[in-house]
Parts: C-alpha cells; sequence; structure tokens
C-alpha cells in the first residue's frame, strides 16, 4: 500500500519528489492514453477514489499530513490533465510541465483547498484541481493550434 502511496518508489527521490512521482506517472499514461476518453477518465476517477484511501492511509501510518513522498497524487494530477491531449511528445511534456506549474504555485483554490481540506481527500483533492487546470490550458492550447486528440 505505502509503496502505491509512494508512486513504487519514485517518492523517495531525495530532491523534488513530487516531479520524480509525476515522472513516474508517465509510463502509466502511456498505456491509457489509447483508451476511449470515456474509459480513461472512469479509469482515472477510480484512481482518485482509490487514492483518497491510499495517501490518507498512508499519511496516517506516517504520522505526517501530505508527507512529500506520497505522490499517488501526482500521478492521478498527471493524469487528468493529459485526458485527451492530443498525442505527441511535445503535448506530454507541456501538460508536464503545466500539472507541476499549477501544483507547485497552488493558484486559488488549489492553495485554498489545500490549506482546508485534511485526510485523504484532501491530498488528492489539489491535485485533481490542479490537474483540471492543467487540462484546461492544455485543451485550449490545442483549440487554437487547431490540433485533435
Amino acid at each position: 500500500m505505502h509503496l502505491l502511496a509512494f508512486g513504487l518508489g519514485a517518492g523517495a527521490f531525495p530532491r523534488a519528489p513530487g516531479t520524480a512521482g509525476t515522472l513516474a506517472a508517465v509510463p502509466l499514461y502511456l498505456l491509457l492514453q489509447q483508451l476511449p476518453g470515456g474509459l480513461y477518465l472512469l479509469l482515472v476517477l477510480l484512481l482518485f477514489l482509490l487514492g483518497i484511501w491510499l495517501c490518507g492511509r498512508t499519511s496516517r501510518d506516517l504520522g505526517v499530513h501530505d508527507h512529500g513522498g506520497i505522490v499517488w497524487d501526482e500521478w492521478v494530477g498527471l493524469l487528468v490533465t493529459m485526458w485527451l491531449a492530443p498525442v505527441g511528445w511535445g503535448w506530454l511534456c507541456t501538460g508536464f510541465l503545466l500539472f507541476r506549474l499549477f501544483d507547485i504555485l497552488k493558484p486559488w483554490p488549489i492553495g485554498w483547498l489545500d490549506r482546508r481540506v485534511g485526510g485523504g481527500l484532501g491530498i488528492m483533492l489539489d491535485d485533481l484541481i490542479a490537474g483540471l487546470f492543467g487540462f484546461a490550458v492544455l485543451q485550449t492550447a490545442a483549440w487554437l493550434l487547431g490540433v485533435g486528440a
């Protein structure tokens, strides 16, 4: 259980574990990107719900709310950003950077939620919203450039 919460070990990276954890989610995204959009979204929802329990339990066991090594939330956040994204490494890199930007800077309401919602839901929620922000920017860029998924 803790191994999953720590992104199969990526969260134990000594510097920037959130970025390492997001990078570790890329292979999962590459596997899922071929799925129809609805099925992809359903799987991401299931991963989010699992993450509420997984991250909450790991956080309680460690005695630290949102321990830096818990990166399951980054996995889900990246997957949210990349939903319906055009295929290609440029789009993947852009989505990765957008998600990390919103996750690190925590613009409103991300930071507000991060400070006010506890437990596994709180750990997952700020990254879900960061993922939605990244999704919105990535989809807007694709639309402006006339690129489809």
